[in-house]
C-alpha cells in the first residue's frame, strides 16, 4: 500500500509540474495577409469558417476551458500546429499562386468527402459539424476562389504540369 501512495504522490507531482510547460498560444489579430485580402469571402462563408475550421486553420484560435489543463494543452498545440501546416488562411496570400489554387482543390475535395473538420474536433465542437447547406456553400466559394484565379492569371502558373 506503501508503494501505491508514493507512485501516486509522485504522479500528482508530476501533473502538478507539468501545468507549468505550457506553449505560446496561438493568438493574432493580425489579418494584413488573410485570403480575404485577395478574395471576397461572403458573410455565410466566414460564418462556416469561423465555427469549424478557423481554430485550426488560422494564426488566432478560440481555445476552450479544458485548454488550460496539460496534456490538452499540448495536444492541442500539435493539432493547431498541424492544421496552420497544411493550411492557413492568416497567411494565405503569401502562398504561391500554385500553392493557394491546390489548397483550394483540396478545401473542395475534403470538405466533400467529410474528412474536415475532423471527427476529433467535432466530439467536442458540436457546433462546428457541417450541414449539407454548410459544405455546398464552403465548396462552392472555394471552386468560385478557383474559377477567379483561372481567369486572372495563366493555368500553368496554377497547375504543374504532369510529365
Amino acid at each position: 500500500m506503501k508503494i501505491f501512495k508514493r507512485i501516486l504522490l509522485i504522479l500528482l507531482i508530476a501533473f502538478v509540474a507539468i501545468q507549468f510547460v505550457r506553449p505560446a498560444k496561438n493568438v493574432s489579430t493580425d489579418k494584413t495577409k488573410h485570403i480575404s485580402t485577395l478574395y471576397a469571402v461572403p458573410a455565410d462563408v466566414n460564418t462556416i469558417l469561423t465555427k469549424a475550421c478557423n481554430d485550426c486553420h488560422t494564426n488566432n484560435t478560440v481555445y476552450p476551458w479544458y485548454a488550460s489543463v496539460q496534456p490538452v494543452t499540448w495536444w492541442l498545440d500539435d493539432h493547431i500546429k498541424e492544421g496552420k501546416s497544411h493550411l492557413n488562411f492568416d497567411d494565405y496570400s503569401t502562398y504561391s499562386l500554385r500553392k493557394q489554387y491546390h489548397k483550394m482543390e483540396e478545401v473542395v475535395e475534403q470538405v466533400k468527402e467529410k474528412e474536415m473538420p475532423l471527427n476529433s474536433y467535432t466530439w467536442v465542437h458540436r457546433d462546428a459539424k457541417l450541414t449539407d447547406d454548410e459544405r455546398v456553400a464552403l465548396t462552392t466559394w472555394a471552386q468560385s476562389v478557383m474559377d477567379t484565379m483561372k481567369a486572372h492569371y495563366p493555368i500553368d502558373s496554377l497547375i504543374r504540369k504532369r510529365k
